[in-house]
């Protein structure tokens, strides 16, 4: 058996080599040698993805991590900071993933570019952070943008107007991979164009392709070059991931002399976050468990709070000789994650994917830091977008911090309906965001407005069925209330 199966895979890999050299082929001159790295290293994880049939993980092996490998940040910040922050921040780069486009919200183009504060998009505060630690510190710390062949063209356009701010801002693009047919293994695309027809057959392979795409970029050795030591990398639609600098000094200043290539900050669990990643001890290292390698058998347990205490904010700190280290031997092995797709047409296929935190692995000394909630504020909803637009939030410098005015720390939870979901409606439903500073719970549900001013409080649920409407009125108050039914406001 073992030896069909492996005539099997040797001749899915032939299969694979002659359509991945056909399509090579078709690249024009100046795509030739990109186009050559993308596809080496799609073959490099198609080979991988056909040696490791079969469950991804022993679920027996898997433990919590210990203690010591999960720092709390109360201990890292007591430390304080050297006297001297312009040297940390001298061996800093910021790398933001910015492959996503807004489509989940209804937007076209590239997800940074949508607004979420004061008419400033993501890409806006990213720029803001970073331009106000160089002007506060003297100093050069440079954005580097991970874009992906969808975001790439509108995200360069848009750049220019930053040529005035104080800081370099680099691009390089995540590589570019085939779709496979779920049947047959092979690539969907007869071709490397970017035309129309193409764009659904190919695919940007989720952001573990950083340390490949940084590495082949050639930006990775030249920022090595210029002295700079670790990369601070986010999801850039997570309004929380800011520089901190008790990390990076502890980063660079090690309490016991040994260097830590690899920081995830990870964040408590709460029954909001059942489906993040989480930290785990396997066989003697750290790694990062995700809920698509997890047996269906044990999906609870691990959903569950109070054996996986903590998840991935994807926050991550790495040292960028280590990412080159290993790029060149080939060491990061990271865990393949096997997304179906359908195709317009209705073709089943598949695109392999990898992780930036699978590859804490990889690394020697890596750590989990247990960092505050307000380090994690994903804007991925309309829902999440209410609460980073309202007064929950003050904006100085970048940077949005939890009011003072709220008199305790929790987010609200808030659950808008489908007719909130894209952007242009949640804007048009609103005449202004509603003082939230009381707010616990908030569902909408169905046709509703809001008028101006108004406030939410306690607990608020509003739900007009199928063929209502509730316009709640400018000025209205609403404390612990349910409202359902028909509410219309006419202008006379």
């Amino acid at each position: 058996m073992a030896e069909f199966e492996e005539m099997v895979r040797q001749e899915l890999e032939e299969a694979m080599k002659k359509e991945l050299d056909a399509l090579v082929a078709t690249a024009p001159p100046n795509e030739l040698e990109a186009t050559r790295k993308d596809l080496e290293g799609f073959q490099k994880l198609f080979h991988r993805f056909l040696k490791e049939k079969g469950p991804a993980v022993d679920w027996g092996k898997i433990k919590p991590p210990p203690e010591e490998l999960i720092q709390p940040y109360e201990k890292i910040k007591a430390r304080g900071l050297p006297s001297n922050v312009s040297k940390l921040l001298s061996k800093l780069v910021v790398v933001k993933l910015n492959g996503g486009l807004g489509t989940s919200m209804g937007c076209k183009g590239p997800k940074s570019l949508i607004s979420v504060r004061n008419e400033n998009t993501f890409l806006d505060l990213t720029v803001q952070q970073i331009e106000h630690l160089n002007k506060t510190y003297n100093t050069d710390v440079p954005l580097v943008l991970m874009n992906s062949f969808n975001t790439d063209e509108d995200t360069k356009k848009i750049l220019q107007k930053y040529s005035h701010c104080r800081l370099k801002i680099y691009t390089f693009n995540q590589s570019r991979y085939p779709r496979i047919n779920k049947e047959s293994l092979l690539p969907v695309a007869k071709d490397v164009s970017f035309t129309a027809e193409n764009a659904e057959v190919w695919y940007p392979p989720g952001h573990g392709d950083i340390y490949g795409s940084f590495y082949n970029s050639g930006l990775l050795e030249s920022l090595i070059d210029e002295g700079k030591e670790y990369m601070f990398v986010s999801n850039i639609d997570n309004l929380g991931a800011t520089v901190d600098l008790y990390i990076l000094n502890y980063l660079l200043n090690s309490p016991n002399g040994h260097l830590c290539e690899f920081v995830m900050e990870v964040t408590d669990k709460t029954r909001a976050d059942v489906k993040g990643g989480t930290l785990t001890q396997y066989e003697g290292k750290l790694r990062l468990l995700e809920i698509a390698q997890v047996p269906k058998a044990h999906v609870d347990e691990f959903k569950s709070v109070s054996k996986f205490k903590i998840f991935n904010t994807n926050n991550l700190w790495v040292s960028l000789p280590a990412i080159k280290r290993q790029q060149e031997s080939n060491a990061i092995d990271m865990e393949i994650i096997v997304n179906p797709k359908t195709l317009d047409g209705g073709l089943n296929v598949i695109q392999l994917e990898t992780a930036v935190g699978a590859a804490v692995k990889c690394f020697d000394n890596s750590l989990g830091i247990n960092v505050p909630r307000s380090r994690f504020l994903p804007v991925k909803t309309s829902s999440d977008l209410l609460l980073v637009m309202s007064n929950l939030y003050s904006l100085s410098a970048g940077s949005l911090t939890m009011s003072e005015k709220r008199e305790f720390p929790t987010v609200p939870l808030v659950k808008l309906g489908s007719s909130f979901t894209k952007v242009q409606d949640y804007l048009r439903r609103l005449e202004s965001i509603p003082d939230l500073l009381e707010l616990d719970h908030l569902t909408v549900s169905g046709d509703v407005t809001f008028g101006k001013n108004v406030s939410l409080k306690g607990t608020v649920i509003i739900i007009a069925n199928h063929g209502d409407r509730i316009d709640i009125p400018a000025g209205a108050v609403l404390e612990n209330k349910i409202v359902s039914g028909n509410l219309r406001i006419l202008d006379h």
